[in-house]
């Protein structure tokens, strides 16, 4: 959704929903250093929320045809996020850049051009700014492709916001380039990744599911769960057919038969309390419990939204936090909201 400002900016909001692996098989490490993975992807109801502003302070009306764009980054404050850079590694300052890059426009810097500026003196371009403003709820580090979301958002809000007109193919092959979670995270709902993950199919989905999604604040580094992965001589990667399965007949308790994360074993040695909050999980009602993507994020599997909220209260004391949440959840949408 977008809006004008009493200043003549225009402004939208973006909420963009996490990831969870259902089937997560992981080859052995290629000579490039990345895994081969086949993966069964959903989006869940736990969002974060970007804000996008575009200052009125450039001749052009259409913001894609203008030459240089200055973008700035700040993130809501709040413990959770303490970890989360505000700088260029950020990938929703990443995506940003690939979009320019796509559409031809030049990253300003605060006291100027880039590159490309004008000498002797002469006055460059005018420019816009473009400001960003990221409300984290999804967990930093945790295996739900948080900043992945991040970035889909920021692809999906500035292609409105700057008049952009790409469609979503495009913009998936450009979120191909930022990250292997990004493409999916730009459409959402259920999908089928091979390949780094980055190659995504839909796939069909009836129904949704009820989750208890237990947070645990103290990040896991993803190349640390692959680096013990590759360790533990992973065997290679189990077929995702019974998970596709229970979801094209809406069979809950297929699905929990089904749950599959080879780093699982690899997140459970690195966190070994991941295991005590497993069998608490299970001991409160779960049908079954996965630790999500790298973790440490784990997820119970619930028969139904009573059950779930049930399950939360009882796991409750073993969590940094827990959420309830439903799955599939869609994928980035413009909601209203006054600016921050």
């Amino acid at each position: 959704m977008s809006a004008t400002d009493g200043a003549g900016s225009r402004t939208l909001r973006v909420r963009v929903p996490a990831k969870i692996n259902l089937h997560l098989g992981v080859g052995p490490r290629r000579a490039d250093g990345y895994h081969d993975v086949v993966t069964v992807l959903q989006t869940i109801s736990i969002h974060d929320t970007l804000q996008i502003q575009l200052g009125d302070d450039a001749p052009s009306s259409h913001p894609a045809s203008r030459r240089h764009m200055r973008v700035a980054l700040t993130i809501a404050a709040d413990g959770a996020t303490a970890e989360v850079p505000a700088d260029a590694s950020n990938l929703v300052l990443v995506a940003a850049g690939r979009l320019m890059q796509h559409l031809g426009i030049t990253p300003e810097g605060p006291d100027g051009p880039d590159e490309g500026a004008a000498e002797d003196g002469a006055r460059h371009e005018a420019f816009a700014t473009t400001r960003l403003h990221l409300t984290k709820r999804i967990p930093v580090a945790a295996g739900m492709a948080g900043g992945s979301a991040d970035a889909a958002a920021a692809l999906v809000g500035l292609n409105r916001l700057w008049d952009a007109e790409l469609d979503a193919e495009t913009l998936e092959d450009i979120a191909a380039t930022i990250g292997s979670d990004v493409p999916f995270c730009v459409r959402g709902g259920s999908a089928l990744g091979t390949g780094t993950g980055a190659s995504v199919a839909r796939v069909l989905t009836r129904g949704c599911t009820n989750w208890v999604v237990g947070i645990d604040r103290a990040p896991l580094s993803t190349a640390e769960v692959y680096a013990t992965f590759d360790r533990l001589a992973p065997p290679s990667p189990s077929s995702p057919d019974a998970v596709l399965q229970a979801l094209r007949t809406d069979d809950v308790e297929g699905l929990a038969a089904a749950l599959h994360n080879d780093l699982e074993p690899a997140a459970l040695e690195l966190r070994p309390v991941l295991t005590e909050r497993r069998e608490a999980m299970l001991r409160a009602g779960a049908l079954a419990t996965l630790v999500s993507g790298s973790g440490p994020t784990l997820l119970g599997l619930a028969r139904d939204a009573h059950e779930a909220r049930r399950i939360a209260s009882a796991v409750a004391p073993y969590f940094d936090a827990v959420e309830v949440a439903t799955a599939p959840a869609g994928g980035p949408e413009f909601v209203p909201g006054r600016p921050h």
